[in-house]
């Protein structure tokens, strides 16, 4: 299926790795020029090759931190200077920190919101204007089912998450005279990185514990009865980016395998 993504400059934010890695190498695919955006210019760099080499794509790489509004304000300028405008912005930038509300501290609090929250205002104020002077676009929150439905020590995830969800609907309204469309896509229950990370942790108590074998005990909570690949939140995102999706907006879809208890 050709999703006419074909002309389109895409920002994918938090793109080195795990689902922004995974949609920007879709919209790679589909022929999009993707801008990659994460704090680190080397892990970028590796990620821009490897799209490059598998898609024959057009892939800037930029670093930037998204909590620092001249970051994003420089990113966006380097992106219309290389590809002449951004048509998509895909706000994916994150990590999970789910704690009891005890062991969340104000120092962890104000982080997340800063990279969640803040970040994806930023990168919305930097490409606001260019989308108007396009005649509209798409932005795409990375989101979470926590965030519309909170289990206990989930914070601060959820409630920069439910921020999040808020943010989208409201900015749904405000700019769909303009033809932007704004949505979130929920994820949970991903092989990512920092899932590989948890899995780390937990050799040092069981050694003999693989990869495969940590994402089928992961995947016994699931509906679906397993742990979904990046590259399956990744089609999703670039389905909501095109033009075939014109008339979806100020909406959520879980991709968690049927986990949530909302829809």
């Amino acid at each position: 299926m050709d999703l006419g993504l074909g002309k389109k400059v895409v920002v994918v934010t938090g793109a080195s790795f795990g689902i922004g890695r995974a949609a920007a190498e879709r919209f790679a695919y589909e022929g999009a020029k993707v801008v990659l955006v994460a704090r680190t210019q080397s892990d970028l760099n590796v990620a821009a090759e490897e799209i490059k080499r598998v898609t024959n794509g057009s892939v800037l790489p930029v670093a930037a931190d998204v909590r620092n509004m001249e970051d994003i304000d420089a990113m966006v300028k380097q992106a219309v200077n290389e590809f002449g405008s951004v048509d998509v912005l895909v706000n994916n930038a994150g990590t999970g920190n789910a704690y009891s509300f005890d062991e969340m501290d104000d120092e962890l609090l104000t982080y997340d919101l800063e990279l969640k929250l803040y970040g994806a205002v930023h990168c919305i104020r930097a490409v606001l204007p260019v989308l108007k002077a396009g005649g509209g676009g798409s932005i795409i929150n990375i989101t979470t089912p926590a965030g519309k439905a909170a289990p206990g020590s989930s914070v601060p995830t959820s409630l920069s998450r439910a921020a999040g969800i808020a943010l989208t609907k409201s900015l749904s309204k405000e700019y769909a005279a303009l033809n932007i469309t704004v949505n979130t896509v929920c994820v949970s229950n991903i092989r990512s990185r920092q899932n590989q990370r948890r899995w780390e942790k937990m050799r040092s108590q069981s050694p003999n514990l693989s990869l495969e074998e940590f994402y089928q005990e992961g995947g016994k909570n699931v509906p679906l009865g397993r742990i979904a690949d990046a590259n399956e939140a990744g089609d999703v995102i670039v389905f909501l980016a095109s033009p075939r999706a014109s008339f979806i907006t100020g909406t959520s879809i879980n991709v968690d395998g049927g986990a949530a208890p909302t829809v």
